[in-house]
């Protein structure tokens, strides 16, 4: 799903720029994909599947390290 109309940036590449490259802030992505660089109204959103993306990533780490 489109995150930011005006970058033309999905929530799918958030998500990769976060698992594959190593984004851990909205800013770190901001000036990746240039996600809320322009009008600013995607800002929640995009900081919403930042968050959701970190926070699954910590889950995995914990289930990994639980085994």
């Amino acid at each position: 799903m489109y995150v930011c109309l005006c970058k033309g940036v999905t929530d799918h590449q958030i998500r990769s720029a976060i698992q594959q490259d190593g984004a851990q802030t909205l800013r770190a992505v901001r000036n990746q994909l240039g996600v809320s660089t322009q009008c600013g109204k995607c800002a929640k959103f995009a900081k919403e599947v930042v968050d959701q993306t970190l926070a699954e990533q910590g889950d995995q780490q914990d289930l990994y390290y639980s085994l």
